[in-house]
């Protein structure tokens, strides 16, 4: 097998682009990084071997820097990541290549596609029509054209994050300051359990498909409800909150952000069903 592509995603934006990528390199393999999650030595097969994931709180989700860090390379000879974002600031190739160095390996290509947020917390959020969410992804099919010529022809491409469209307007030394209290707070979240700020309103209707999307087996449905365990881990992929067939789950209002879920509406890929995020987790 010459190209392994693993990839993990919430929602479906990090899944399109990893499918369309496959479409472009004859022979490659989707491996989906939650089914793997349980093992603890991950051994690859692939000559060539790249994630595609989202962007997560300016860095890397918890599930990717966990997979990595059990993951043997021992076949692969060139490696590449890509991430999917809706147009943050991305600090998270360098934190691979942390994770890579302690296995004598780095990353020889990185990219970034710009894609629409799930995160409908914000004041104000709303699901673009379809028209505009095809008209961004032309963009980044166009760029995903580019991207596997790099790859199949196994090209140094470490590109500068230069394409963000929403970063902190404050003075400089404030937006970094800002950047390194949120990547503080991703890092420790791993070692608390992740976040706990998920609940279901009186709309629940008892479904499970927030189970069934949970990514980490978080979530676990007693008496009919959703029950967000304490001591497993959330991969804050926000399927739970996009997936809801009535729009009952919501998070709750933390110091210094306040959460709109229950107003607005939610984003999951239109071509990702609940089924594409859930069987993520089989082997």
């Amino acid at each position: 097998m010459s190209t392994e592509i693993y990839y993990f995603s919430g929602t479906g934006n990090s899944l399109f682009i990893a499918k369309e990528l496959q479409k472009r390199i004859p022979g490659s393999n989707l491996i989906p990084i939650a089914s793997l999650m349980n093992k603890k030595v991950v051994q690859t097969k692939g000559k060539t071997v790249g994630f595609v994931f989202p962007v997560h709180a300016l860095t890397i989700p918890i599930a990717v820097k966990k997979f990595i860090r059990k993951v043997d390379f021992g076949s692969s000879e060139y490696l590449f990541a890509i991430a999917t974002r809706q147009g943050t600031i991305f600090r998270g190739f360098n934190k691979i290549d942390q994770l890579l160095n302690k296995k004598n390996k780095h990353l020889d290509s990185h990219f970034i596609l710009n894609m629409y947020s799930n995160d409908s917390r914000h004041n104000g959020f709303k699901v673009p029509p379809q028209s505009d969410i095809l008209s961004l992804e032309r963009v980044a099919l166009e760029k995903l054209d580019f991207i596997q010529d790099v790859i199949k022809n196994k090209m140094v491409n470490r590109e500068i994050d230069s394409g963000y469209t929403s970063g902190f307007s404050y003075h400089p030394i404030i937006n970094y300051l800002l950047e390194r209290l949120i990547l503080s707070s991703m890092a420790i979240s791993e070692y608390i359990g992740g976040v706990n700020y998920f609940y279901s309103d009186s709309r629940c209707s008892g479904c499970g498909v927030c189970e069934k999307v949970c990514l980490s087996k978080k979530i676990k449905m007693c008496d009919r409800k959703p029950v967000w365990q304490k001591n497993v881990l959330c991969y804050m992929c926000f399927a739970c909150l996009n997936y809801c067939p009535k729009k009952s789950v919501q998070i709750k209002s933390i110091p210094g952000v306040k959460s709109f879920t229950k107003e607005n509406d939610r984003y999951p890929h239109p071509y990702a069903t609940f089924i594409d995020i859930s069987s993520q987790k089989e082997k």
